[in-house]
């Protein structure tokens, strides 16, 4: 969408000032420790970019509240990698860069967002090559300290963490499907036909380059196969976040130009286990 459009979806440019506002209205308070998802160009034209948002999120949560966002790397090796031919896998082993916290790019696919904070003054980000996510303050080394290797969506997490801390989860224009939160939900449940993956990739330990084998549920693909209790062709995450907005859990405003919402974290996956256990079974 070009300015001119994105202006007069927007009503004129969205400002710092008039973020803040507008996330306030939303219920975003101060010391909220509060999980985002962004589509930029939901919110209109952004005077200033992801400076802006991130400036006035912040300054929604004050400087006893923090933000934190799903980054991931945007260079991990791909699942399939075992599978390649042995040439290739050696030049790989012996070359590919490990995934460094500090200068390994966030994953596109998430966003401007992300790849902004991760690099904010005083921000933080967690060890796990393939999920990691990025914070920003008093509480983000809490959050992102030890992620585990294994089952890093799981007890133990940053999103497990996020609930323990009463969090909540901002959806700024952000299509439900992209709730990352369910994951852990997903991690947690105890459902039939639970699925998983196990992947290596290069990491630093001690400044050394080395590579670890990872297990976690198949995030990708889906842990689960969602296809008899979702609709064709939506997003299982979606589902249920639209089932979660009709059930009354969540608040409901427009952020910018964007239709967004603000959940609490624990009643999030409380009621994705739910709804898991419902449709596809499972311990209660």
């Amino acid at each position: 969408m070009d300015e001119a459009a994105l202006l007069a979806r927007s009503g004129g440019p969205v400002t710092r000032g008039r973020l803040v506002r507008d996330l306030a209205a939303l219920g975003l308070a101060e010391g909220d420790t509060v999980m985002f998802h962004t589509r930029m160009s939901a919110l209109g034209y952004v005077a200033g970019g992801s400076q802006t948002v991130i400036g006035a999120l912040a300054e929604a949560v004050g400087a006893s509240g923090t933000l934190m966002v799903t980054c991931g790397w945007n260079d991990a090796l791909p699942y399939g990698f075992a599978r390649w031919p042995q040439p290739w896998r050696d030049a790989v082993r012996a070359d590919h860069p490990a995934y460094d916290p500090l200068l390994s790019e966030a994953d596109h696919d998430n966003g401007r967002l992300p790849e902004a904070l991760r690099r904010w003054p005083g921000a933080v980000r967690s060890r796990h090559p393939d999920v990691s996510l990025a914070a920003l303050g008093p509480a983000a080394a809490e959050l992102t300290a030890d992620h585990p290797w294994d089952d890093p969506h799981g007890p133990g997490s940053p999103l497990a963490r996020l609930v323990a801390l009463g969090g909540r989860v901002l959806m700024l224009g952000a299509p439900l499907e992209t709730l990352t939160l369910l994951h852990h939900a997903e991690a947690l449940a105890d459902a039939p036909g639970k699925r998983f993956v196990e992947y290596e990739q290069p990491v630093l330990e001690g400044g050394r380059r080395v590579w670890r084998r990872f297990r976690d549920i198949d995030s990708s693909k889906g842990a689960f196969d969602y296809s008899s209790v979702t609709p064709a062709g939506q997003d299982p995450f979606e589902t249920i976040g639209r089932d979660m907005l009709a059930a009354g859990i969540g608040l409901r405003g427009r952020v910018g130009a964007a239709d967004s919402c603000l959940f609490e974290a624990g009643e999030v996956v409380e009621f994705g286990l739910a709804w898991i256990r419902e449709k596809l079974g499972g311990a209660p």
